[in-house]
């Protein structure tokens, strides 16, 4: 039975590891992929420099050993509680998600309404069955609370909650779970009070890049050319695909009944897909992407330079916690 608590907070370093374009596995980038110099220290630090085979086997380990703790821990405040040792692998290998190709572009534009498997009917011997649920459902109310409080924590009080509905994840506070997550991987260096100075100045170089004159000069093309196309109003490229998500979102506040085939929808979807074919265009045009690749290549170079020493402190650290 999944509830809200399974997904955790991220911690303030999410944001460094969203723009830093974290994937699992590799062997470098290739001409297709968005190339960060500095990802390379966070890769190292998170185990990112593991090929992919190597990370899920790390991963399914890493899963059964935690969900035994959890299991225990589970005992120790009276319930019942069998590991979940199935990660739940999707099939997909994401290849069929492409938003730079133009022919997948006219199909999905930015994949917000319509999107590649969304119709897809899954398969029942691939569904991911809690083998606790049975357990749990046999509680009584007050019992299945105080079953997910052991196992994920408190609720957090509104006092707890940041303006977004989000909260600050702190492993003491998250139940079996987050004692069985700090005991299989302690405090992520990233996260420590002693690499607390180098995330922040990373934060804010990323902060400072959109606000630097080169990326300015590729921005303002691109305005001009989806004005040209019609489009006018964008500041940046992300405003444009942004818009589609408002739009979407305005239209299931607004609902008051599902409409399945609803015309409304179809309509928004066929304005995403004008909107993402000229802003694909524009990219295109204006080599937007390889020039903010440029710029953002060599100011995160230039970081490294300044910055070598702790960084290269980071990953001993992160290699030192690995090996443990």
């Amino acid at each position: 039975m999944t509830t809200p608590r399974t997904l955790a907070a991220l911690s303030a370093s999410a944001l460094v590891l969203t723009l830093a374009a974290c994937s699992p596995g590799g062997d470098g980038p290739t001409e297709d992929e968005f190339y960060s110099p500095l990802n390379e220290y966070l890769s190292a630090a998170w185990g990112g420099d593991l090929s992919e085979e190597d990370w899920m086997a790390q991963a399914e380990e890493d899963q059964r050993i935690r969900e035994e703790i959890v299991a225990e821990c589970m005992a120790e405040q009276g319930f019942e509680y069998i590991p979940v040792v199935d990660i739940g692998w999707g099939s997909s290998s994401g290849d069929e998600w492409n938003p730079d190709d133009r022919e997948w572009v006219a199909q999905w534009g930015y994949g917000a309404v319509r999107y590649p498997g969304m119709n897809d009917v899954p398969d029942p011997d691939e569904q991911m069955v809690d083998p606790n649920q049975e357990y749990v459902e046999s509680l009584s109310e007050s019992e299945m609370t105080a079953f997910y409080e052991a196992l994920y924590g408190p609720q957090p009080t509104e006092e707890e909650l940041n303006e977004d509905g989000s909260y600050d994840y702190n492993w003491e506070t998250a139940g079996c779970q987050g004692f069985a997550e700090n005991e299989i991987s302690g405090e992520n260096p990233i996260d420590s009070d002693e690499h607390k100075p180098l995330m922040d100045a990373i934060n804010e170089l990323y902060m400072q890049m959109e606000t630097n004159p080169a990326f300015a000069e590729v921005d303002a093309e691109w305005v001009t050319c989806m004005a040209d196309a019609g489009f006018s109003g964008f500041s940046t490229q992300p405003d444009a695909q942004n818009s589609v998500y408002d739009e979407l979102n305005s239209y299931y506040e607004g609902m008051t009944e599902f409409i399945e085939d609803d015309p409304a929808l179809d309509e928004i979807a066929d304005r995403e897909v004008e909107l993402a074919l000229a802003d694909l265009d524009c990219r295109e045009s204006t080599d937007y992407r390889e020039r903010r690749q440029a710029v953002s290549v060599e100011l995160e170079e230039q970081f490294i330079a300044d910055n070598k020493a702790a960084l290269d402190a980071l990953v001993a650290d992160a290699e030192q916690g690995q090996g443990q």
